[in-house]
């Protein structure tokens, strides 16, 4: 029995007439004939009666009606799934995002993908430095992150969707606390908190932004994430320069301040340069379209 054989049993049934099904099928009625007669042999039952003037359903052919429909709808919707899949538009995607990424761009990557990609999933991987995501994206963890630039080793792509201003996070009870703008060179004698690594993005643009102002920031103080270091800021441990976006995480105890000359840091999309995942290739198109055009627009309006 094959896929054939029940969508002209299928015809057939729909109609009770040889002829018109084999007009809607667009073959010989004497070749449609031949196929049911096959299809009863292989399955050792009559599915139909006939007579000159009349064709109806057995009650083989009843029960074959029923399981024939739910048998080719089942490998039509199979079919349309792997052609979404092939296509990049159905599938799982391990998506990991940086501690502020998570605040700032996760509701807009979630709306996003459900507008423009609903049978793609997110498995969402939050709080994750540069390093831990490129080490999730080489081992296979990951499929895209949302990274602070530079990625670490050369297999990892990236594309840049937003470049973000350092603002000041100090305690609430921090001399700074009253100052509506600061500049880096109030902070030239105050101890830094900054990320835990010798690869974090943000602690080299700090210290970029630092040494340009002609000091270089002494780091008392690390921490694993974003929501530790601001505990660490609320605990007056010292100060800290971090993305725009960190504003998002409102924390009693913790302040903060645009800086005149704090300078920008990057945040991109990654993925595993040379890996064919067509999930991951319509992801980065309609994220990298969607996100930059945001943050283009977000760039005019402060200007």
């Amino acid at each position: 029995m094959e896929l054939r054989h029940l969508r002209y049993f299928l015809a057939v049934a729909e109609t009770c007439h040889f002829g018109q099904a084999a007009e809607q099928l667009h073959i010989a009625q004497p070749a449609l004939s031949y196929a049911i007669r096959q299809l009863e042999n292989s399955l050792d039952a009559t599915l139909f009666t006939r007579t000159t003037r009349h064709v109806a359903l057995t009650p083989a052919g009843e029960f074959l009606r029923v399981e024939a429909t739910r048998i080719l709808d089942g490998v039509d919707a199979a079919q349309r799934g792997v052609r979404r899949i092939a296509a990049g538009r159905s599938g799982l995607l391990r998506l990991g995002l940086t501690g502020t990424a998570a605040f700032s761009h996760l509701p807009k990557i979630a709306r996003i993908v459900r507008q423009e990609l609903p049978a793609v999933a997110l498995d969402i991987h939050a709080d994750l430095l540069t390093p831990d995501q490129c080490e999730g994206l080489r081992t296979g963890a990951l499929d895209v992150g949302v990274l602070r630039p530079p990625a670490v080793g050369g297999d990892v792509a990236t594309r840049t969707i937003a470049a973000e201003p350092l603002v000041l996070a100090v305690s609430a009870d921090h001399r700074l606390a009253a100052e509506p703008v600061v500049s880096l060179a109030d902070l030239r004698s105050e101890p830094f908190i900054g990320y835990t690594g010798q690869d974090s993005a943000v602690n080299d643009a700090v210290t970029r932004s630092c040494r340009a102002a002609g000091f270089v920031p002494h780091r008392e103080h690390s921490a694993p994430g974003t929501a530790v270091l601001l505990a660490l800021v609320a605990a007056d441990l010292g100060v800290s320069v971090v993305p725009a976006s960190v504003r998002a995480l409102p924390l009693h105890g913790v302040v903060f301040r645009d800086l005149v000359d704090g300078g920008t840091v990057d945040l991109a999309l990654a993925w595993r340069d040379g890996v064919d995942n067509p999930v991951v290739d319509a992801v980065v198109a309609v994220l990298a379209g969607a996100l930059t055009s945001l943050d283009h627009s977000a760039l005019q309006e402060q200007s």
